[in-house]
């Protein structure tokens, strides 16, 4: 059975591989116009680095791409970045307690955050943005709280490895955030999980009379999200070998914009992780080219602003079918 005639076909066809294909040709014209103004762009070395620096708000990024699926939206990140990370450090001075001890201890700071926000949601029906707005407060107060406003120093050296290592010859960061991704987007894409997720984004009212628990599957991903920023907090504190109650600042903005630009939808239901990483690494791209060719870093943050509303206005213009 033949589908419906396209009424322009070349134009119609090239709409539909800009649609899908959009982000990732983009990336790729983008990384040949820095490897022309830069011949050092493209050697192993920098794309590595490229790879290195992209790793921890990648993974954040997983993390709130997942929320706005959903339909939902998180500014905590940076503040759980930082509670979880001087968290961590508390329990990573040597000789103290093993190295899976601080690893635990930041992954359940950020998910017991991220489960404060589901319920407080999803239970409360208090709106995602003013929700997460207060956790954002309440996370950077916590986090000073914790550490008397002092980075906490002297973690040991099993701390530091934990993303101060390499695997043959790769940075541990950059394999860490790839099976991040590896796990998270078999559970986006094979599991019953997952496609709850994107029933509640889509049209939470019909996912409710299909039978889904909608606020246990809120609760469940933001959870999940808290839990992918607690570790990212830990990762950052062993990169940096210090608990600061100030790491993390802006990461929240970051981690939105890359699932933005990668193509998640602002108001739910359709988004995939591999755009994510494409929105991520499109903003590292840009930050490393301007620093190569010495741009000033506040020039960063208003290309990456421009990006953002370019992204979310493509995004709703293609909802009204303009």
């Amino acid at each position: 059975m033949k589908g419906p005639a396209l009424k322009n076909p070349p134009r119609e066809l090239a709409g539909m591989i800009l649609s899908k294909f959009g982000i990732y040709i983009a990336f790729i014209v983008l990384c040949v116009i820095m490897s022309t103004l830069s011949p050092y762009f493209l050697r192993v070395k920098n794309v590595l680095n490229i790879l290195n620096q992209v790793s921890i708000i990648g993974i954040i990024a997983l993390g709130s791409t997942v929320v706005l699926i959903s339909g939902g939206l998180d500014l905590s990140p940076g503040a759980v970045v930082a509670v979880a990370g001087v968290m961590a450090a508390h329990f990573g001075h040597p000789g103290q307690y093993p190295v899976f001890v601080p690893i635990v201890v930041a992954i359940m700071t950020g998910m017991l955050f991220g489960m404060f926000n589901g319920f407080v949601t999803a239970v409360g029906g208090v709106p995602p943005f003013i929700v997460t707005l207060g956790t954002l407060s309440i996370g950077k107060g916590l986090a000073m709280l914790a550490c008397g406003g002092m980075q906490v120093i002297d973690l040991s050296p099993a701390f530091v490895s934990i993303a101060g290592g390499d695997l043959f010859g790769i940075p541990i960061l950059i394999v860490l955030f790839a099976l991040c991704f590896l796990v998270l987007n078999f559970v986006m894409t094979k599991m019953r999980f997952g496609r709850r997720a994107y029933a509640v984004g889509g049209n939470e009212l019909s996912a409710h009379a299909s039978g889904v628990n909608v606020k246990a599957v809120k609760i469940g991903i933001y959870g999940l999200a808290g839990a992918l920023s607690g570790f990212g907090g830990l990762l950052l504190a062993s990169r940096t070998v210090v608990g600061s109650p100030i790491a993390g600042s802006g990461y929240e903005l970051d981690a939105i914009a890359a699932a933005v630009i990668g193509g998640t939808s602002t108001t739910g239901g359709i988004g995939v992780l591999s755009g994510t990483i494409i929105g991520a690494l499109i903003i590292q791209v840009i930050s490393n080219g301007l620093d190569m060719l010495n741009v000033a870093s506040y020039y960063q943050q208003i290309v990456k602003g421009l990006i953002i509303i370019i992204a979310v206005f493509i995004d709703m213009r293609s909802k009204r079918g303009e």
